[in-house]
C-alpha cells in the first residue's frame, strides 16, 4: 500500500471538515486503523490453529470452529472500517466536482467570469447534504456492525471453554479458544471506540443542523440610519426638542418647521 497516496487523501478529508470531523478522523486512524493493522490481526492468527478440542473425531473441530465463529473478528472489522471511510471519500469527490466544473466555467466564459463557487469547499447547497448524509452513514454502518457483533458473540464475550454438540461430534466435546482474554480486551476496545465514532458523527450532525437552522430562523436587524452630530443644532442634546421662538410662533412659515423638525424625526428620537 502506498501510503504516501493515502495520507494525501486523508488530509484532502480532513481540510473538508469541521472540528468534530477531525476528531473523529483522529479517531479513526490512530485507535482502529493502526490497532487493527499492528495489533489486532496478529492476535486473531491463530485462532483456528489453536482451537482445540478433546476429540479425535475427524471434522468435530473445523465444523465446532465454524459453529462459534462463523466471521472472524478482523474479517468484520476489515469491511467496517471499509464502509466508514469511504463516506468521507463521497465528499472529497464531490469537492473536486465542483473545482472541475469551476474551472471548465472559466475556460468557457474567460477568467474574469462569475464564479459558480466562490468557494468550492464550503459546505453549502448540495455539498451540505452530501457531507450531512456520510454522517449519518457512517453513524449507520457502526451501529449495524456493533449488532452484528453482539449477535454472533452474546454481550461481545469469548469463553475461554465452550460446549459443541455439532454433528459429526461424537457428543457433547469442549473446545478452547486460543488467547480468550486477550481477544476479549481488544474486542471491547474496538467496540468502544465504535461508540465513540457514532457519537461523534451524531454530535456533528447536530451541530450542522443547529448552525443552519440558525442561519434560517435569525431575526433580520433592522439598519438604523444614524444622524451624524454636527447636523443638530448646538447647545442641546439630540433627545431635547427646541422650543420654538415668538417670531416662529407667529409665522408659522412650513418650510421653517420642517427644517427644525427634519433631524430630529430622521434620528428616530420623535416617537
Amino acid at each position: 500500500m502506498n501510503w504516501a497516496s493515502f495520507q494525501e487523501l486523508l488530509s484532502g478529508v480532513n481540510k473538508y471538515s469541521t472540528a468534530l470531523g477531525r476528531i473523529w478522523l483522529s479517531v479513526v486512524l490512530v485507535f482502529r486503523v493502526l490497532v487493527y493493522v499492528v495489533a489486532a490481526e496478529e492476535v486473531w492468527d491463530d485462532d483456528h490453529k489453536d482451537f482445540d478440542c478433546n476429540t479425535r473425531q475427524p471434522g468435530c473441530t473445523n465444523v465446532c470452529f465454524d459453529h462459534f465463529f462463523p466471521i472472524s473478528h478482523v474479517r468484520l472489522w476489515a469491511l467496517q472500517l471499509i464502509l466508514v471511510t469511504c463516506p468521507s471519500l463521497l465528499v472529497v469527490m464531490h469537492v473536486a466536482y465542483r473545482q472541475d466544473r469551476e474551472r471548465k466555467h472559466r475556460e468557457k466564459h474567460g477568467e474574469h467570469c462569475a464564479q459558480l463557487y466562490p468557494n468550492p469547499g464550503k459546505k453549502r447547497g448540495g455539498l451540505w447534504w452530501t457531507y450531512l448524509l456520510s454522517l449519518l452513514f457512517k453513524a449507520a454502518v457502526d451501529i449495524g456492525f456493533l449488532y452484528v457483533f453482539h449477535r454472533l458473540y452474546e454481550n461481545y464475550d469469548l469463553p475461554r471453554v465452550v460446549g459443541c454438540a455439532v454433528p459429526p461430534c461424537p457428543n457433547v466435546v469442549d473446545c478452547y479458544i486460543a488467547r480468550p482474554t486477550e481477544k476479549k480486551v481488544f474486542t471491547y476496545f474496538m467496540v468502544a471506540t465504535s461508540l465513540a465514532c457514532i457519537l461523534l458523527n451524531l454530535g456533528e450532525v447536530a451541530y450542522l443542523v443547529g448552525k443552519r437552522c440558525s442561519e434560517l430562523l435569525r431575526p433580520r436587524r433592522r439598519r438604523l440610519v444614524a444622524v451624524p452630530r454636527a447636523a443638530l443644532p448646538d447647545g442641546f442634546p439630540p433627545y431635547v426638542v427646541p422650543q420654538a421662538s415668538p417670531s416662529q410662533r407667529d409665522d408659522p412659515s412650513p418650510g421653517k418647521a420642517d427644517n427644525s423638525a427634519s433631524p430630529l424625526m430622521s434620528s428616530g428620537h420623535l416617537r
